[in-house]
């Protein structure tokens, strides 16, 4: 059974100053000790900005640049969201970036229509889950905490030969060899007003997919005057909290996959879980 260290930066966002974020970012990375993951938060060079247009870079631009040096020179994952222009089309993209320069990406699915996202980005359409020793780990962005079937842990339909008795072919559950996923991680800008529901949405997601979470938020004001109070949290797959915080800091926390296998052999609540395809 493997361990894995995981650091989440909670941290006061410059309105829409990508180099003073990086340069934020840059300090707290370098002052951090051995990890393996850092997590970032949501838009976290710029704040939850619809200025899409003005600030969006592609893929060569100068904040993935930066998580490339600084993955490399930190030898550790970092993941949070970026503002994406891929050929004039928005994405508010969480990027996986891996040490070795390497890097997967999820395109934010459920776009946040109460303060117009939907007007300024594209929605994504596919999941992420990463891996990283012998961890696998879904990749998520704020609103989608919202939408539990996005998160839920699949079993996959198997059509069994024709029935006559039932009209022809059957779709029966086939239950998973093992868990599509171990971590489920959403990076945010959530605001204090709906803190409540951010908690309690974490905590709901460990609890029905039997898996670690992780929620890393922001603090402070952003330019429209949202205040946010971070919460950030790291959930263990019972749906304990095993840390949280209100202000601007950097916490590191091991987690064990041992700890995790006991809860899924003790509590096989997945077997029991229904089928379903999303389209």
């Amino acid at each position: 059974m493997s361990s894995l260290s995981i650091s989440i930066i909670q941290a006061n966002l410059a309105w829409e100053d990508k180099a003073a974020n990086l340069r934020m970012f840059e300090d707290k990375i370098n002052k951090l000790g051995p990890t393996e993951l850092i997590v970032l938060p949501e838009m976290f060079s710029t704040g939850f900005s619809m200025k899409a247009k003005e600030l969006a870079e592609t893929m060569k631009g100068q904040t993935i640049a930066w998580m490339k040096r600084m993955s490399s020179s930190k030898k550790a994952i970092i993941t949070g969201s970026v503002i994406i222009n891929e050929e004039g089309t928005y994405y508010n993209r969480l990027v996986w970036m891996l040490p070795n320069e390497q890097y997967g990406w999820y395109d934010k699915r459920h776009l946040f229509g109460f303060a117009g996202e939907h007007e300024h980005y594209s929605s994504g359409n596919k999941r992420l889950i990463a891996s990283v020793k012998g961890w696998k780990v879904n990749l998520q962005v704020c609103y989608d905490l919202r939408f539990p079937v996005w998160a839920r842990q699949q079993n996959t339909p198997e059509v069994e030969t024709d029935d006559e008795d039932f009209g022809g072919p059957q779709f029966v559950p086939k239950a998973p060899e093992s868990p599509e996923y171990d971590l489920l991680i959403y990076v945010a800008n959530w605001p204090e007003r709906r803190s409540h529901a951010w908690k309690t949405l974490l905590q709901a997601r460990a609890i029905e997919n039997q898996c670690y979470v992780v929620g890393v938020n922001r603090v402070g004001a952003d330019g429209n005057g949202i205040n946010y109070t971070g919460d950030s949290m790291i959930i263990d797959p019972l749906g304990e909290v095993l840390h949280t915080g209100h202000n601007e800091h950097v916490h590191t926390l091991t987690l064990e996959k041992e700890d995790l296998e006991e809860v899924r052999s003790k509590f096989p609540f997945l077997q029991d879980g229904d089928s379903f395809l999303i389209v």
